[in-house]
């Protein structure tokens, strides 16, 4: 299995455009098959390192983490609208 992390950093950190980045990033479940899990937690403490949204994903091969990324309604729906939302997007994928 693969695990496939993401956090951003929102641009306007407002209480509205957290929830609209939560609520894109959970949109994925049921349109893009590949997911085995989803999960998305906002930040709590605030800090000034702390990004504000973190997407855990979870894919049964790295084959899948590789189509995920090109996935039709990743690509076009869900990256675009993040890129645009956020000032800074780290990731990191492991064997779990």
């Amino acid at each position: 299995m693969i695990t496939h992390i993401v956090l951003f950093k929102l641009a306007e950190p407002t209480a509205e455009n957290i929830a609209a980045v939560r609520d894109r990033l959970l949109s994925m479940q049921g349109n893009v098959d590949l997911l085995r899990h989803i999960e998305v937690g906002t930040d709590v403490i605030r800090s000034e390192r702390s990004y504000d949204v973190a997407l855990l994903t979870r894919f049964d091969s790295l084959d899948d983490l590789q189509a995920y990324q090109v996935h039709p309604y990743h690509a076009q729906e869900v990256v675009p609208f993040m890129k645009a939302s956020c000032s800074s997007i780290v990731a990191v994928d492991y064997h779990s």
